[in-house]
């Protein structure tokens, strides 16, 4: 089965109501793992804080993602000017409700929990039908929902939780068959000794292990090790780590890692697919992750990858998405993929059962970039010493953003401006923002001049200012 061919947003609110006109309520709560990762085993590591006021204000994403009929939430108002420069384009936005008293340090699901007129707000909202969906469910949203009445357009979040573990996802590729590189899922100490001794044998052999957390997102949890004398000792910190939490709550001592073979690649991929309440699957892209010396810099639509390849990843995303209907799940998911070195696809890397960064980039895709241009999603480290508002971003960018619709669109696409001012604080010496946008053009040198031309201007600002 399949779902709708409608754009994306029809196609989201029918995988996760039923129906294509369901007024959907959005929250941009980004990384939701550090809510699925509380009491769960994790790799040793320093503490740090979960929350940072860049991350959370990556809740602005959410706004391209409803239409007239919708909502979303967000932590702050819109700058004005870059309402404007949206509506300028031709996008209908949906209505804004905008937190009392926001917490750089909080999700704006948290904001939201701590705010009484908005929870009442919602609630008329549920009155009408409404239904609420999010990056990830997380208990903090299950809660959101029950205090307003809106109901979930989204599984449970225990489910959430379950499948977006890097174990399932590892234990889920080796029962469909799917190739991956030698690896081992571990949920208990007999099972993590095994994993050990057998990575050690690759260890010895010259090779390199990466050892990941259940739940790490954003490249934390992760540890790449080329000794098998740094692998024994993480070991044993691992190992004393489960035993006084089990020995704390009185349960069996756990974990919750995966121990994987560092492999040759060509190029590192990501697609997404949509699952309906059904079980219907709407294979929706596969994009190309562009590096620049070892560093992420973006996304690149379309992926350089043959038919064959596209249609392997294409069977892979419909068997999954069975599965993972199967076990409960519905709605939007991103699988990170790989190419080796010999063009063999490793078709699952991880399962990302939630939206994903490209999820917010469909707007670009569906309305305005033709199917002839290269799309290449980015960001833009700003360094400023006061807020800058869009009006004057706008002047500092004049001809590179993408201004109007047309046969042959170019410039960059600012997809969201929160980012930037984010860690604006008063009285501060000075602060680091980002700028997401998708930049556009007829080819992959022009996307890469304007890219350069933005952060040449971009620099010069920085150094009038």
């Amino acid at each position: 089965m399949h779902l709708p061919s409608a754009g994306f947003s029809g196609r989201l609110k029918h995988a996760v109501t039923g129906a294509v006109d369901t007024p959907l309520v959005f929250l941009g709560n980004f990384e939701v793992e550090n809510q699925w990762a509380l009491g769960e085993p994790a790799l040793p590591r320093v503490a740090s804080h979960a929350g940072s006021a860049v991350v959370n204000r990556m809740d602005e994403f959410a706004l391209l993602l409803g239409g007239k009929d919708d909502h979303v939430v967000l932590k702050t108002p819109l700058d004005d000017g870059y309402r404007a420069y949206l509506e300028g384009l031709g996008l209908t936005l949906p209505t804004v409700h905008v937190v009392a008293d926001q917490d750089p340090q909080r999700t704006v699901s948290e904001d939201a929990l701590a705010d009484p007129e908005l929870l009442r707000t919602l609630s008329t909202l549920a009155d009408d039908g409404a239904r609420l969906t999010a990056h990830g469910i997380s208990t903090v949203e299950e809660e959101l929902a029950e205090r307003t009445g809106l109901r979930l357009g989204a599984p449970p979040a225990g489910v959430c939780k379950r499948v977006n573990s890097k174990v399932y996802s590892r234990r889920l590729a080796d029962e469909l068959g799917i190739r991956q590189a030698r690896g081992w899922a571990c949920e208990t100490l007999d099972e993590l000794a095994d994993a050990v001794t057998a990575a050690g044998e690759l260890l010895d052999a010259g090779r390199k292990v990466v050892v990941k957390d259940a739940f790490g997102v954003s490249g934390k949890g992760i540890v790449v090790l080329d000794s098998a004398k740094r692998l024994a000792r993480l070991h044993r910190m691992a190992v004393a780590q489960a035993e006084r939490a089990a020995a704390a709550d009185g349960t069996s001592p756990r974990t919750a890692l995966v121990i994987e073979e560092w492999v040759a690649k060509r190029a590192d991929l990501n697609y997404q697919f949509t699952v309906g309440r059904d079980g219907s699957t709407h294979f929706d892209f596969v994009k190309e992750l562009l590096t620049e010396n070892g560093v992420h810099k973006g996304h690149r639509m379309p992926a350089r990858l043959s038919e064959e390849q596209v249609e392997e990843i294409t069977r892979t995303a419909h068997r999954l998405g069975e599965r993972l209907h199967a076990d409960g799940y519905f709605g939007v998911v991103g699988v990170d993929a790989m190419v080796d070195p010999d063009e063999g696809l490793y078709p699952v890397i991880e399962i990302n059962a939630r939206n994903n960064m490209s999820t917010y980039q469909n707007v670009v895709h569906e309305g305005l970039a033709g199917p002839d241009e290269v799309a290449v999603a980015r960001h833009f480290t700003v360094r400023l010493d006061r807020p800058l508002p869009f009006a004057e971003l706008r002047e500092v960018l004049s001809g590179l953003l993408l201004e109007e619709r047309g046969p042959r669109p170019h410039g960059l696409f600012v997809n969201n401006y929160a980012t930037v001012n984010a860690a604006a604080t008063d009285g501060a010496d000075g602060f680091e923002g980002r700028l997401y946008g998708v930049l556009v053009a007829a080819s992959d040198d022009l996307v890469g001049a304007l890219d350069a031309d933005i952060t040449r201007r971009l620099a010069a600002h920085t150094e009038r200012s």
